[in-house]
């Protein structure tokens, strides 16, 4: 009988402890993460004040991945998503702690952890070889280079496979929701601050003279005016944040039965609905809308519709009555004809560079597209831009309407499996299948005035909600759950005959 720790296997649950490989590898990770730290700060100083930051930052990071707190994880892979690798500048960070997290999740396999590859693998290898041409005719800087490729298209697969890993139950549904929804929460009391005060939190030199060349950070005509975007900096980016995250606290709060949970799910709604309105995005407040409505429609149960409506009136009357000036500036805003008459020039430069490379793109870049998109640019568009304003024109005209269409493809055929996974749960948890198809929807639907599925940040967070929602192991779980229900209530009924 063998008795050494480094024979036993891993334990049913997924822990770590006694599996040499597991112990092997989080070594091996502290060690790399460490040696990179010093290197970075003693050597090359790359990261200057950064490095020690980074290397407690990984240590942290290694015991969440040591103590399998996988949807903790991938909450904050998100949040270094958009504070470190956006706002910061370092690009690459969230997507190799991905890749430590997905490989940590295979190693600790187990019955109650198990491993599955992500849905139509093989349109995302697609998606993938189609777009290396593009992406190396557009790498024409380091910023190009590290945008796309890493982020938006390997990146994608990497947040969307996480979200599959994760999602093993509703309850892990819930527990990412309720650390994210958390999570954005903060963001939107960063946001407000900024409105209300001019002040920018944990702000750093680049940003602060970026965004005072930056004319998008006023309303137009009205320069008294700034429009928050938080770490996001763009507040069309940051309306599409916050279009989506108000849905996850309201999905929470109608599926939750604590008073003092609904209270706290609440605050953080109307919180996240003025960090909104302080953004003044038309396009975000018209995209949410659109979620709400097929929010309220996958509820599925008139005291869940009641619940939900209750909380959109508490949003509404702390809007109208405490900002109603602001409302009206969106409403200026909206209505503001040089604005659209500028966002359609966009699209159409956008649909003549399709129809002059319908096949290949300009090439993955916003230098690329700058450049190559000039000699087709419409006199509606008043200035040269990095983009279509449009993340579906943006695919086509970037890389060629294949890619267009193999997004399109992966991005329905998993809104379909997430719609099946809301038909067979419970109608507890619809709630949060509800919350996340509004998300997604918002998301794309924003799509079409910005380039939201397109930027590293928001995509992110699209495609671990919908790697959540569309997830095989949810099925096998949910499945389970409802024959063994039903196996239950037939040996009732046998004792009681």
């Amino acid at each position: 009988m063998k008795s050494s720790v480094w024979s036993k296997r891993t334990a049913k649950d997924g822990r770590w402890f006694t599996n040499s490989a597991s112990q092997i590898f989080i070594i091996v990770t502290v060690l790399i993460a460490l040696v990179l730290g010093i290197l970075a700060d003693v050597v090359l100083g790359l990261f200057g004040p950064y490095a020690s930051v980074l290397i407690i930052s990984s240590m942290i990071m290694a015991l969440i991945f040591i103590l399998r707190q996988d949807e903790l994880a991938a909450a904050l892979i998100l949040a270094v998503h958009l504070n470190v690798d956006w706002y910061l500048g370092f690009r690459v960070i969230s997507p190799a702690m991905t890749l430590v997290l997905l490989c940590f999740c295979y190693i600790g396999r187990s019955s109650l952890r198990p491993w599955v590859k992500p849905r139509y693998l093989w349109l995302w290898l697609l998606f993938l070889g189609l777009t290396i041409i593009p992406a190396i005719r557009g790498a024409t800087n380091l910023y190009d280079t590290l945008f796309y490729y890493p982020n938006v298209i390997f990146g994608a697969l990497l947040m969307y496979w996480m979200g599959t890993i994760i999602a093993r139950s509703p309850a892990s549904i819930r527990l990412f929701f309720r650390i994210f929804s958390f999570y954005c929460m903060l963001v939107a009391i960063h946001t407000i601050i900024q409105n209300r005060t001019g002040i920018f939190l944990f702000g750093t030199a680049r940003n602060d003279s970026y965004i005072a060349l930056m004319a998008n950070n006023h309303l137009p005509g009205n320069l008294f005016v700034a429009r928050a975007g938080s770490f996001l900096i763009d507040p069309d980016w940051a309306g599409t944040f916050f279009a989506m995250a108000i849905f996850i606290p309201i999905g929470l709060f109608v599926e939750s039965s604590s008073p003092l949970a609904k209270v706290l799910y609440l605050t953080e709604a109307v919180l996240i609905s003025l960090a909104l309105l302080f953004t003044y995005s038309a396009g975000s407040w018209l995209a949410a809308s659109v979620a709400a409505v097929i929010f309220l429609v996958l509820l599925g149960g008139m005291g869940y519709r009641a619940q939900f409506l209750i909380c959109l009136s508490a949003a509404a009357i702390v809007v109208l009555i405490g900002f109603s000036s602001h409302l009206n500036l969106l409403l200026q805003h909206a209505s503001d004809p040089v604005e659209l008459s500028s966002r359609v020039g966009a699209w159409q430069t956008g649909l003549r560079v399709i129809s002059a490379f319908p096949l290949t793109g300009i090439g993955l870049g916003g230098l690329a597209y700058l450049v190559n998109a000039a000699p087709y640019m419409v006199p509606e568009q008043l200035i040269l831009l990095a983009h279509p304003h449009n993340s579906y024109l943006e695919w086509a005209a970037m890389a060629g309407l294949p890619v267009l269409f193999v997004f399109v493809a992966i991005l329905v055929l998993n809104m379909r499996w997430a719609l099946h996974n809301w038909i067979v749960a419970d109608p507890r948890s619809r709630c949060l299948f509800a919350a996340g198809l509004a998300a997604i929807i918002a998301l794309s639907f924003n799509s079409f005035s910005v380039n939201a599925w397109t930027l590293p940040p928001l995509s992110a967070i699209g495609w671990v909600i919908l790697g959540i929602l569309s997830s095989p192991l949810l099925s096998k779980s949910q499945v389970g759950h409802t024959t063994e229900g039903k196996h239950d209530k037939e040996l009732a009924s046998a004792k009681a005959g």
